[in-house]
């Protein structure tokens, strides 16, 4: 293929995505020197399009960007005033009282807010800074520079043919070119990975760890309505299969998030993600809630867990990953969108030394060091070994060992367990479907659990149908000749968008089936497929889902 020219234009940092790593590393440059030349990418149609978390904030990154968002108008409208934990059984509830809980799982302070908002507000306040920020520009690929730095990305690449090649038609997109780029893309970015697969930056450490979180958005009874209530439970349905639990968060307007984590590292490959959140609806207290509500949003999106000692590497020559490309999430607290924003502003403020003092293309090292020994690191070396332990002993251990090391970390600052190691990726850890027995799902009801293909229109989700499909395979034979027989299928199970299929006609060997166009970017895929044989990368810039308030 001839050399594919295309324009190019410089700026001093080039920002991949505008989520809340990205959005405050661009206002804090813009806070540091004013004629910092910054720019904003976003593959989602606008900012928040592609911004799914629970949410409740801890406003302490807010605080430290922009110490007076509330008089700025940010979106943070509902304090929690009531929170509550509880272990479900079939036809019960046992609460969890708060007092024998560490002081960091409080959430005195915080807010319930839709993140999506919280992120176009951010993006407010970057533009009127001076920063360019361009929505449904996806970036597809890096650019390196003569000594092997990253050097920029290419966005906007629109028309491909469907090969995959270049056409006549085809928008060849640009090169946007930065004394540093950093890397915000949240879980699994397609350009982070490469960046970690190319300088070996996950070398020496844990494994990465992953969730799937799945929420629904419901407009319920005003009677029924507590605004302030967070709930979290954990529990049925999931029991022995897999790890996880659920979120309850009562917001304004009569509005309630209700939301599912699924642990990935589950074993038995007939777990089925999406169903176990829908059968969760109908336990008897969750069922009273949603009795006469509406349906009004769906959306799905993995989460980093692996901690304190699975974060990579964070910097190479000309990059930084910030946010959720590293894997800041505290597990047991639900939350990681302040640590995104204090990544964001320590990567500002390592990159804006750097340029001050003339520096272009090097290593950010300051930026590593303020985010192990800052109060990033501090946040999340508290509760390292709250996954590890849930992982090999299950729910109660976790919560009584766990409980008890949280404590320890809390007040002596340090663990007779060291850093436990987390063992096996969560692909490594699905096992043949041999050693396991079919899971009996009950069917949805259409009135509080709804089938995956209803459930994807609520995501207002789009593909352009005539690209190639996003989502690659290393081999187109390993679905039906390996994952089908060893592990009945798992992709089937595990997207929570009905993506993957495994079609059987009449007479003819079974077909491996990709309905691209239903993705709603989670990710699962890319990190639970068993032989590590699906690549998700990105479709052109705007497809995807349109997420109004999530």
């Amino acid at each position: 293929m001839a050399e594919i020219e295309r324009e190019a234009m410089e700026y001093d940092v080039v920002i991949v995505g505008a989520g809340p790593a990205g959005l405050s590393a661009a206002i804090r440059l813009k806070q540091l020197d004013p004629e910092c030349n910054v720019v904003v990418l976003e593959k989602g149609s606008e900012v928040g399009a592609h911004i799914l978390s629970g949410a409740v904030l801890d406003p302490c990154g807010l605080d430290a960007l922009i110490p007076d968002w509330k008089k700025k108008g940010a979106p943070l409208n509902v304090p929690v005033t009531d929170d509550k934990f509880y272990m479900l059984g079939e036809a019960g509830a046992l609460r969890i009282p708060n007092f024998p809980m560490p002081p960091l799982m409080n959430n005195h302070g915080n807010y319930i807010v839709s993140m999506g908002n919280v992120c176009r507000w951010m993006a407010e306040q970057a533009e009127e800074l001076g920063v360019e920020i361009f929505p449904g520009m996806a970036c597809s690929e890096l650019v390196y520079g003569d000594k092997g730095e990253v050097k920029g990305v290419v966005a906007g690449v629109f028309g491909l043919e469907a090969d995959g090649s270049y056409g006549p038609d085809t928008e060849p997109g640009m090169e946007l070119h930065g004394k540093y780029v950093f890397l915000s893309e949240g879980v699994r970015g397609s350009l982070s990975k490469e960046v970690i697969a190319k300088y070996e930056l996950d070398k020496g450490k844990e494994p990465q760890k992953y969730g799937l979180g799945m929420k629904e958005i419901w407009e319920v009874d005003p009677e029924k309505h507590r605004e302030g209530l967070v709930m979290h439970t954990m529990g049925w349905p999931l029991g022995k299969n897999a790890g996880g639990g659920s979120f309850i968060y009562h917001l304004e307007n009569n509005q309630v998030y209700v939301g599912f984590v699924v642990h990935l590292g589950y074993k038995n490959p007939y777990v089925y993600p999406y169903m176990e959140f829908q059968r969760f609806k109908h336990h008897p207290m969750v069922e009273e809630l949603l009795k006469g509500a509406k349906r009004v949003a769906y959306g799905a999106r993995a989460i980093t867990e692996g901690g304190y000692q699975s974060m990579p590497k964070m910097v190479a020559s000309g990059v930084a990953l910030l946010g959720c490309s590293v894997g800041m999430v505290n597990l047991p607290r639900i939350k990681g969108n302040h640590n995104a924003m204090l990544s964001g502003m320590a990567a500002a403020e390592a990159a804006y030394e750097a340029i001050k003092a003339g520096r272009s293309g090097d290593e950010l090292t300051d930026y590593e060091t303020e985010v192990r020994s800052g109060p990033i690191g501090a946040d999340l070396k508290k509760v390292r070994n709250v996954k590890p332990l849930w992982s090999k002993y299950g729910l109660t251990a976790s919560l009584a060992i766990g409980g008890f090391d949280m404590w320890s970390n809390t007040l002596f600052g340090g663990s007779i367990l060291g850093t436990m190691a987390h063992g096996k990726s969560d692909a490594e850890a699905t096992e043949p479907a041999s050693k396991h027995k079919e899971i009996d799902y009950p069917k949805p009801d259409g009135k509080l659990s709804f089938d995956r293909l209803t459930n994807v229109a609520f995501s207002f989700t789009n593909h352009e149908e005539s690209q190639p499909a996003h989502l690659k395979l290393k081999d187109p034979k390993i679905p039906v000749e390996v994952n089908l027989p060893k592990y009945a299928g798992p992709s089937a199970r595990y997207c929570p968008a009905g993506v993957y299929e495994f079609v059987q006609e009449d007479g003819k060997e079974p077909r491996f089936q990709i309905n691209f166009q239903n993705c709603v970017h989670c990710k699962t895929c890319d990190i639970k497929d068993p032989s590590q044989n699906i690549v998700w990368t990105t479709p052109q810039g705007g497809d995807g889902p349109n997420y109004p308030n999530m």
